[in-house]
């Protein structure tokens, strides 16, 4: 049976999310906390599927009986909306250095899962939302393209650039700006606050949120295509 997993669990009024605290990417929401942990539970198999060739062993949990909640916050605005973005007491500890391996290879893992799905849904349609919305592919890849870019400089206060014209080519450099921004958050190399005084995120909740945005689009594409 699966060791008992930690979780974090982020709630706002009308959404909240589950979140398994070593695990980016790994998060999902429900109506609240018992909802919340189910759809993470449910999830854990198509999680472990993004692994598979990343080499880190993976366990999925018994059902949501074996999640165990650690932390919990409040929600805001976007959560509500949509997106978890609670910063946590537990993201201020240190990472050890066999971690760090680890979480690199589930984000690199978490961008070849995003790749995979965006060149299986190529020339494909995608299912509509039920008023007629949804983002077309290219819209997508840079909507996460652009994202990310956002999300790295809540890591290291500084921007950079991007071809708005060719996202899908364009995350390749944007990656290696990522996995350079952590390299220097593990050497200590960042500034606690950025350039006009606002609180820099710590690497624990940018790989959190970056994972989760990379997942939650790679499976939206793979359950709106139309066979």
């Amino acid at each position: 049976m699966a060791r008992t997993l930690d979780c974090l669990i982020e709630a706002g009024d009308k959404r909240t999310f589950a979140i398994a605290a070593a695990w980016p990417g790994w998060c999902r929401a429900g109506r609240d906390e018992e909802t919340a942990l189910a759809a993470l539970a449910t999830y854990a198999g198509r999680y472990a599927t993004v692994l598979q060739a990343s080499g880190v062993r993976f366990t999925a949990p018994a059902g949501s009986s074996a999640l165990r909640v650690t932390e919990r916050v409040v929600g805001n605005a976007t959560t509500d909306f949509g997106a978890p973005d609670g910063a946590f007491a537990s993201d201020d500890q240190p990472i050890a250095a066999r971690d760090w391996t680890r979480l690199r290879a589930v984000l690199e893992a978490c961008w070849a899962g995003f790749d995979s799905s965006v060149a299986s849904a190529e020339g494909a349609e995608l299912r509509k939302g039920p008023r007629g919305g949804g983002r077309e592919l290219d819209a997508i890849v840079g909507h996460v393209v652009g994202a990310e870019v956002g999300y790295l400089r809540k890591l290291t206060a500084s921007s950079t650039p991007l071809d708005e014209g060719d996202a899908w080519h364009a995350r390749i450099d944007e990656r290696a700006a990522v996995l350079e921004g952590l390299d220097r958050a593990r050497a200590g190399d960042l500034p606690e606050r950025g350039p006009r005084g606002g609180t820099m995120w710590p690497s624990r909740r940018f790989l959190r949120r970056a994972a989760w945005h990379v997942l939650d689009h790679a499976w939206e594409i793979e359950d709106r295509v139309i066979e």
